[in-house]
């Protein structure tokens, strides 16, 4: 890695580049398909084999980056591994392991077996020489893709039995691979180049492991001790990549040392020692928290780093050469997988719509078996590259079909917890509060002033509720889907919750998912459950940060404040949202709105913004404005009504 100036263009192209991978893969969301399948799409057509926007040199300049990321994703697959959650499904995870290595690996190596005289590179060499070739490919097509499941699992925000399992198999996998290929790679060794198998190998490869341990137990002190200095958490997420990426080079200087000074090849895997440190991270300190938050809040422009590099770095031309084969290599792979699923499913007893689709989440291929891939090219150069490119195409197919059958298998076991659409408005302003108290009390009469629907909701008996006759008062045993059901949580168009974050999480979780609120607003009690509220498109609102910004707020502009607290009589705000067809397509200066009504934003499709007179307005719009109050219900009125 060169830090020079000419660095900084491949960097800036790449950055590009990346916003509109963003974009697109968005576009493909909208069509049922993964968003890490829009950007391995959008990095295969701006790569060096469809539109070269990106070069091969650029990528090769770039390729800390692919490090970085890979480093950080083993780190999210550690992460997801908690001995506590996965205790009751250990021995469903360790069954379905066994047999999706088993299957995979023997059917996988005897089909290139029988199929050698139809792959170029093998068709003249011996019997034996084709078994430990055939070994050797049928150990990487065992390799699957933790970056992919987990990528998936967040977009869907999947949960539950199926995808814990999945998850903790991918994972346990990727480790076990490493420790075959190892075993294996000496053996074919000594079979190909007809020298006897030295059990010295296998000693190197038990020490090769017991050193990822050290190093891994080393990363793992280092990041504990980097939670405990008090720096920015944005300081933190940078020292943590360094890490991760550190972890490439050192692994290549124990290899090239290795290689001068005892004569053989001591390969440590980043991937492995990563992924190692991460759980222990995870289990065994009181940084899990906190070292979640980061990645969790990162991962979003991680995956999109990685995997328009992984797109743009895929050997289109090499595919297009060996295509046939390579397609018949990836069916044999799938009846190996699902072979596997069905079995394991079976002995680990697991429920039936799991064994259907047990196979579906262990398609993808990625980084360990690329790795894997490009160890036989550089160790056998008279036919490793022809090997690779073979791998290669496969690695290609599965990881574009991989992505959509995982979230397939995701959404048929009932796992996937997408937001529910948006109910259409019935005219009336409904609010349930969760909270019986004197800001809910407040709040609530408030609002029914201004000509809202408002139940205020709580666990308390009715006997120590005080009787309002301006405000419904509910008391209720339990939250669950059902008891939202009762209290019409499907027409209500926000809420309010004041309850414990863990009460809330609930809440906030059904009311996302069965009910599409579009307006859910939280007070939190513990600042680390800010990103679970956020991934919920919650307003979330810390009582202690609150108060410092409106005191800042009245110091800056005390105006403004005054006008956010009420205090300007006569004059509010308000979000209308556009229902009006007759006035899509206009310019807010042809509106002809109130003398005293100003427009300040517009909220579309998640995004805020910035308004001016040719700000055109589109339908759903959320148009955020201040004037009178007698002016804004008006205006209310006239545009949230849907007209033809």
């Amino acid at each position: 890695m060169s830090f020079d100036i000419t660095l900084l263009v491949p960097l800036a192209t790449f950055a590009i580049i990346a916003f509109a991978s963003e974009s697109i893969s968005k576009f493909f969301a909208k069509i049922q398909l993964p968003l890490i399948s829009g950007l391995i799409f959008t990095g295969i057509i701006v790569g060096p084999y469809v539109l070269q926007i990106i070069s091969n040199d650029s990528l090769t300049q770039v390729s800390f980056l692919l490090n970085m990321a890979l480093a950080f994703i083993a780190m999210a697959a550690g992460n997801e591994l908690h001995i506590k959650d996965l205790g009751k499904r250990l021995k469903s995870i360790k069954i379905n392991t066994i047999f999706q290595i088993s299957f995979t690996f023997i059917i996988s190596t005897l089909g290139i077996y029988f199929l050698a005289n139809y792959i170029p590179f093998l068709q003249k060499m011996t019997p034996s020489v084709k078994m430990a070739i055939a070994a050797l490919l049928g150990v990487i097509f065992i390799a699957r893709s933790p970056s992919s499941a987990i990528a998936i699992i967040r977009e869907v925000r999947a949960k539950g039995p199926f995808v814990s399992t999945s998850m903790g198999v991918i994972v346990l996998i990727d480790v076990v691979v490493v420790v075959l290929f190892a075993i294996t790679f000496s053996v074919s060794d000594s079979i190909i180049n007809s020298i006897p198998l030295d059990i010295l190998h296998l000693i190197y490869i038990g020490l090769e492991l017991l050193v990822s341990v050290f190093l891994a137990y080393i990363m793992a002190k280092l990041m504990e001790f980097g939670f405990l200095v008090r720096i920015p958490k944005f300081i933190k997420t940078f020292l943590l990549l360094l890490l991760g990426y550190s972890l490439f080079p050192l692994s290549a200087f124990i290899l090239s040392w290795s290689q001068h000074h005892l004569a053989i090849e001591f390969f440590v895997e980043p991937i492995l020692v990563a992924l190692l440190a991460s759980f222990y991270v995870t289990n065994y300190t009181k940084n899990q928290l906190e070292f979640s938050s980061i990645l969790h809040t990162n991962g979003n422009w991680i995956y999109v780093v990685f995997f328009t590099l992984t797109g743009a770095s895929l050997s289109i031309d090499l595919f297009l050469e060996v295509w046939q084969i390579a397609l018949v290599l990836f069916g044999i792979r799938l009846i190996g997988l699902a072979l596997g699923g069905f079995a394991g499913g079976f002995v680990a007893k697991n429920p039936l719509r799991h064994i259907k689709y047990a196979w579906l989440p262990y398609v993808t291929q990625a980084g360990i078996g690329i790795g894997l891939a490009t160890e036989i090219s550089e160790k056998f150069p008279v036919w490793g590259n022809d090997a690779f490119t073979l791998i290669i195409a496969v690695i290609v197919l599965s990881q574009v079909v991989g992505p959509p059958l995982f979230k397939y298998a995701i959404s048929k076991v009932g796992e996937a917890h997408l937001k529910a659409p948006d109910h259409e408005f019935d005219g009336i302003k409904d609010l349930l509060i969760f909270g019986y108290e004197n800001q809910s009390l407040a709040i609530a009469q408030n609002l029914i002033t201004k000509g809202w629907h408002v139940k205020i909701v709580t666990f308390l008996p009715p006997e120590k509720i005080d009787p309002i006759d301006t405000v419904e008062i509910i008391s209720i045993d339990t939250i669950n889907l059902k008891a939202l059901h009762r209290l019409q949580a499907d027409n209500i168009e926000a809420a309010l919750l004041l309850l414990s974050d863990k009460m809330n999480l609930k809440i906030a979780e059904l009311l996302y998912e069965h009910f599409g609120t579009r307006e859910v607003v939280v007070r939190i009690n513990d600042r680390s459950c800010y990103t679970d509220f956020k991934n919920l498109n919650c307003y979330v609102v810390d009582p202690s940060k609150a108060m410092i910004n409106l005191l800042m707020q009245y110091i800056k502009s005390p105006g403004s404040a005054s006008l956010l607290l009420g205090e300007l009589k006569g004059q509010s705000s308000l979000d209308i949202e556009v229902r009006d067809k007759a006035v899509i397509g206009k310019y807010l200066r042809d509106l002809h709105l109130p003398s005293d009504i100003i427009v300040l934003s517009i909220i579309r499709k998640g995004q805020v913004i910035v308004t001016h007179g040719y700000t055109k307005l589109e339908l759903g719009d959320i148009m955020t404005v201040v004037g009178n109050e007698h002016s804004l219900e008006l205006l209310n009125v006239k545009y949230s009504v849907v007209v033809e």
